[in-house]
């Protein structure tokens, strides 16, 4: 059997009783670690918890062999362990399917993930329009305009009565570095890198300048979360140019973090807002 096991949010406490005795129960336990991160929570803690050693799955083993994973838990019961919920990412839809197609039994262990989790910020869930993945600009490429796009859909320009957008940052995890790789001749890695709320907005501010349709003006209202679920977890609101600023980032400190802009805003919404207003902490 393979199993799907959602880690929540926080700490390596997070799992939930039955995950706990699912991965107590594996042959093999295995960490994706490249859509997600759980914050200071290294291998080790997990592997104290469960008793058992934890190997981490890169993007390359994920998307790569993962059906030699596949293969042995048609024999043995493997736990493929997510931050959040299993089906957070389309990463582990795929996974799910790629093992049905091959006749392995598959289940899933459920547990909280930002989608539902960042309703701490306030705002209603069922408000919420499409979600979006930002990436990151680069000096090549900045004209990826379909996280704005789908924005733009959820809010059609407006603040009446538009759609809230969840807006989910990037994150490199064990990416290579090509011309370190040229001159050793050998796999060489950058360091992990995660998007910050700040350069999220900057991002959406800078295609707004050029597309101007109104999704992320300046005066759009906009939600800052860092490291939801966790004990330390921080939230700030504004607008989009103030939650731009480079002072944002000391507010909200370590990765994960998270941006929402926002659509319209109910009374309790509003009530809210103005609790998180970075410039009334």
């Amino acid at each position: 059997m393979l199993y799907l096991i959602g880690l929540g949010l926080g700490d390596e406490s997070d799992i939930t009783r039955r995950g706990l005795e699912v991965v107590k129960g594996c042959k093999r336990i295995l960490l994706e670690s490249y859509t997600s991160i759980l914050p200071g929570i290294s291998k080790e803690r997990l592997e104290e918890l469960y008793g058992k050693p934890v190997e981490i799955a890169y993007r390359e083993k994920v998307e790569e062999d993962i059906e030699e994973v596949i293969e042995e838990a048609r024999e043995d019961d493997v736990a493929f362990l997510v931050i959040g919920d299993p089906f957070g990412a389309t990463t582990h839809t795929d996974l799910y399917l790629r093992a049905l197609r091959l006749g392995v039994k598959v289940e899933v262990v459920h547990n909280a993930s930002i989608m539902n989790a960042c309703g701490a910020c306030g705002l209603q869930l069922y408000r919420f329009g499409e979600t979006v993945s930002i990436v990151f600009f680069t000096e090549t490429w900045r004209h990826g305009d379909s996280f704005y796009d789908k924005i733009l859909r959820n809010n059609a320009g407006k603040v009446e009565g538009g759609l809230h957008t969840l807006c989910l940052l990037d994150i490199k995890v064990h990416e290579l570095n090509f011309d370190e790789m040229i001159k050793t001749g050998k796999p060489v890695y950058m360091p992990p890198t995660f998007m910050k709320a700040s350069v999220a907005a900057s991002q959406l501010l800078e295609i707004e300048e050029r597309r101007k349709d109104g999704a992320c003006s300046p005066d759009r209202p906009a939600i800052a979360l860092a490291r939801v679920g966790a004990k330390d977890q921080v939230i700030v609101s504004g607008t989009l140019e103030r939650l731009s600023r480079s002072d944002v980032d000391d507010v909200l400190g370590a990765p994960l973090h998270s941006l929402i802009v926002c659509g319209e805003l109910h009374d309790l919404e509003k009530e809210f807002f103005e609790h998180f207003d970075i410039d009334k902490r």
